[in-house]
């Protein structure tokens, strides 16, 4: 894939990324650079006795994270690179845990477009589905950036 510009972007255009386990390890090291260290996370004693879930769960934040390095590797991120000029907003919705051992791969689509005002730039919208091993959605995000026009 080429350099990609806001008008290159289609509405409706789909990719999915490649997949990624989460480890323990990913957990302990975010906890440590986060300072999130809630016992639903680290404490295997309390997550099994004390929620329904049984067993520790990563944080979501954790999980936006890899969301995010999966789709930087993807054909359609480098592709924007140079045109990208940030993120304006991330909105995320927690659809169901995810474990260690869980392997989580991102579904995505170009869901909206809008021009600025300034005339050389522009906005995309995108619709990300974290999915885990058994298809099921655990994340939902939308995710909005500005890109420069040619």
């Amino acid at each position: 894939m080429h350099d990609l510009y806001f008008e290159d972007i289609v509405e409706g255009y789909r990719f999915e990324t490649g997949a990624r386990s989460i480890t323990e390890a990913d957990i302990v090291n975010f906890a440590g650079v986060s300072g999130d260290f809630h016992k639903l996370h680290m404490d295997a004693e309390y997550a099994e006795k004390h929620t329904p879930y049984g067993r520790r769960i990563a944080h979501g934040m954790l999980v936006v994270s890899i969301t995010t390095g999966l789709m930087v590797r993807s054909d359609f991120m480098r592709a924007i690179e140079t045109s990208t000029l940030g993120v304006k907003e991330i909105r995320c919705a927690f659809k169901k845990p995810v474990f260690i051992g869980d392997t989580i791969r991102v579904r995505a689509e170009i869901i909206g477009r809008s021009e600025s005002k300034a005339g050389n730039r522009g906005t995309i919208q995108m619709r990300r589905e974290v999915l885990n091993q058994n298809d099921e959605v655990v994340v939902e995000l939308s995710w909005f950036a500005t890109l420069l026009k040619r």
